[in-house]
């Protein structure tokens, strides 16, 4: 599992889970699967950073290598 920082930065924006799924038009499990550390798609990654309302080149503040 890789470690993440998707839960903190939802959470300090006040979105929760089925909202962030929402947002970026995935399923909750697969929200609570990724805040867990498992692994996931670049294209959910994408999805991910846009509805919380980042670019991009913010990954690494989601994602760090």
């Amino acid at each position: 599992m890789q470690q993440n920082h998707v839960k903190e930065i939802r959470e300090s924006l006040l979105i929760s889970k089925a909202e962030l799924a929402r947002l970026a038009n995935i399923s909750p499990l697969t929200v609570s699967r990724i805040e867990n550390g498992y692994p996931c798609r670049m294209e959910t990654m994408r999805k991910i950073i846009f509805a919380l309302g980042f670019k991009k080149e913010d990954k690494t503040k989601f994602f760090p290598e």
